[in-house]
């Protein structure tokens, strides 16, 4: 039997205040759930994100300590270079942190980078069009 990757969970800090800012980068997150201390987003591409409370982590692992440092990106494709502009844009107006503006990466990508209330990395991508962008 294969391993099958299924579920990428993030321990948050404040759930509500994570869950906006999902919400915020587009994803399904169900109504009503902020005060839960685990909630489960299927996503559009068939992963699960998770989100993990502290306060729920410490419950199953007495010892975990808040992180320091960023040790995991979550990198979402957009199916343009325009998505990538538009949700860049539409989160940063938001009032969510903006690491880098959308950019058109050498590696063939147009490319741009949040950060979440946790500080986490969240990144956003789409292939460039073989005719180059304008």
């Amino acid at each position: 039997m294969a391993v099958v990757p299924h579920t990428i969970d993030i321990v948050v800090a404040d759930m509500a205040a994570a869950l906006r800012f999902y919400r915020a980068l587009g994803l399904p997150v169900p109504d009503g759930v902020e005060g839960e201390d685990q909630v489960q987003v299927a996503t559009p591409g068939g992963a699960t994100l998770g989100f993990l409370s502290e306060a729920a982590m410490r419950e199953v692992n007495p010892h975990w300590t808040t992180p320091v440092g960023q040790r995991v990106t979550f990198a979402c494709r957009c199916d343009s270079p325009d998505e990538v502009d538009a949700t860049y844009v539409r989160v940063t107006q938001a009032g969510y942190e903006g690491r880098q503006a959308p950019w058109d990466a050498f590696w063939g990508q147009r490319y741009a980078m949040l950060a979440d209330p946790d500080g986490n990395r969240v990144d956003l991508f789409a292939a460039i069009a073989p005719e180059g962008r304008e």
